[in-house]
């Protein structure tokens, strides 16, 4: 039961900070550099990918590795669209299709990443 936890709660934590930083308004500031928000967009879902196929096979065991890249990208990407979703309806955010792709983007980064590191070519592979 504690190792499942191990890997559930940070995905868990991190989705409900996503939530709760998508109901936030909107803070109107100077951006720090061009499209800085798509960047943020694409290393927050990356992160949530990682954490998702860091997940999936304690959840499913024997999945084969490009199993779990597909359902990592797929938990990502719509975890994503459904942020989208909730800005709408949330004052002074909007939806926006540019975000949704930074999201899936940063997905496959975190997927990719993620298989790198689990076929052993990188010494954290201990601990994903």
């Amino acid at each position: 039961m504690k190792l499942n936890l191990f890997y559930r709660l940070p995905l868990a934590l991190f989705c409900g900070f996503i939530f709760w930083q998508s109901g936030c308004p909107s803070l109107i500031s100077e951006p720090l550099f061009p499209h800085d928000d798509k960047v943020m967009h694409l290393a927050a879902y990356a992160l949530m990918a990682l954490l998702a196929a860091r997940w999936i096979p304690r959840e499913k065991k024997g999945l084969p590795l490009s199993r779990i890249k597909i359902l990592a990208l797929l938990f990502a990407s719509f975890y994503g669209l459904s942020d989208e979703i909730h800005q709408a309806f949330v004052p002074s955010r909007s939806a926006s299709v540019m975000d949704w792709a930074a999201d899936i983007l940063g997905a496959l980064l975190g997927v990719w990443i993620y298989g790198r590191v689990r076929s052993g070519k990188n010494p954290v592979s201990r601990v994903l």
